[in-house]
């Protein structure tokens, strides 16, 4: 049953990032640029995204459980240190340069789109090396 869910919240997120633009990265751009020529379309998906979400996770701290599992798992750590400003600063130079994140990132390598395959691979091996530094180093 857990598969079934999985399998039918990824279709139906994929769609919605597709439906949406989030999977054209001139659209995505022209959202994250300010300037004159700034696209609004997006601020819809991320007010009924924020909403969606605020619903869900009123609803998961008042649930004993959730349906499909044992119990939630709500982050513990509150504290910006250094990791989560510089991870969250790459992926917002990654972002605003390439006009593509993760999740529509996956969905666009259905395309077959050169753009999307060379984001997904560059995405993989970035993972790798910090997988190796962090071993290191943190």
């Amino acid at each position: 049953m857990k598969t079934i869910v999985a399998f039918f919240s990824g279709l139906i997120f994929a769609l919605g990032l597709g439906l949406s633009g989030m999977t054209r990265p001139q659209v995505v751009k022209g959202f994250l640029d300010l300037g004159p020529q700034w696209n609004w379309s997006l601020l819809g998906v991320m007010a009924g995204a924020i909403g969606v979400h605020g619903i869900a996770f009123r609803w998961s701290r008042r649930a004993p459980s959730p349906i499909l599992g044992p119990r939630f798992d709500f982050p513990t750590k509150s504290v910006i240190d250094g990791r989560l400003f510089l991870g969250a600063m790459l992926f917002g130079i990654g972002w605003g340069w390439t006009g593509i994140c993760p999740g529509p990132g996956l969905v666009g390598v259905a395309s077959g789109q050169q753009e999307f395959l060379l984001f997904v691979g560059a995405m993989i091996i970035g993972m790798k090396v910090f997988q190796l530094f962090s071993r290191r180093f943190l």
